[in-house]
């Protein structure tokens, strides 16, 4: 079982930031509580607080690992400069790092590499980016979408969904790529999950490549 800490809320419903360590400490036992699962299987810190050092933030994570409330810790919205003080603080207890990229955006591609070479999942958030909207404009349209055009183009020619060829994509990136898919409908999640089974020629991957 996977959680997320570090956020708060405003009087108004909105969220903020928080990685106080006495903030992260009791949203951790509060969720092991509520999920009624101690130790839990991986609890993520949400995203770096600008207000308090990363550090600091990661030494609780940290206690919490000590203390049996967290079994592996994971990290979000981070760079590779925060993944490295990351597995410095935390060790191998450090598994994972959930940052956004899909084929429209492609900023964390130096933190998939790092991922990658240090064995730690790379769970890109929102890995779809919108090719779902995509697929409702005209197919003339997209021929000259220089985002999602080439997804389209594949997956016309494999008689697929251009989500599927989206998400075998990005398994195909590395091999400790998880993508992380939302899903409102049955339909959906199996074709998700067939992605796993589309695999793309170097031909295909070359054409995706461009963006």
């Amino acid at each position: 079982m996977a959680t997320k800490g570090g956020r708060g809320r405003t009087a108004d419903g909105g969220w903020t930031v928080d990685g106080r360590p006495d903030h992260l400490r009791r949203a951790a036992e509060g969720s092991a509580r509520r999920l009624g699962s101690a130790p839990i299987g991986l609890y993520q810190l949400h995203k770096p607080d600008p207000a308090v050092p990363y550090a600091e933030s990661l030494g609780a994570i940290r206690e919490l690992l000590d203390a049996g409330t967290v079994r592996l810790a994971g990290i979000s919205n981070v760079d590779s400069a925060q993944i490295l003080l990351a597995r410095e603080i935390l060790g191998d207890r450090l598994v994972s790092v959930q940052n956004r990229y899909s084929p429209a955006v492609r900023t964390s591609e130096a933190e998939l590499r790092l991922c990658a070479e240090l064995g730690l999942a790379f769970l890109p958030w929102s890995p779809l980016g919108g090719i779902s909207r995509s697929s409702l404009d005209g197919a003339s349209v997209l021929e000259e979408d220089p985002e999602f055009g080439a997804f389209h183009r594949v997956a016309r020619e494999r008689g697929v969904s251009p989500q599927r060829v989206a998400l075998a994509w990005l398994l195909a990136r590395s091999e400790t790529v998880l993508p992380i898919p939302g899903a409102s409908r049955p339909e959906s999640v199996r074709d998700s999950a067939a992605a796993a089974e589309l695999v793309l020629t170097p031909g295909e991957l070359s054409r995706l490549a461009v963006q």
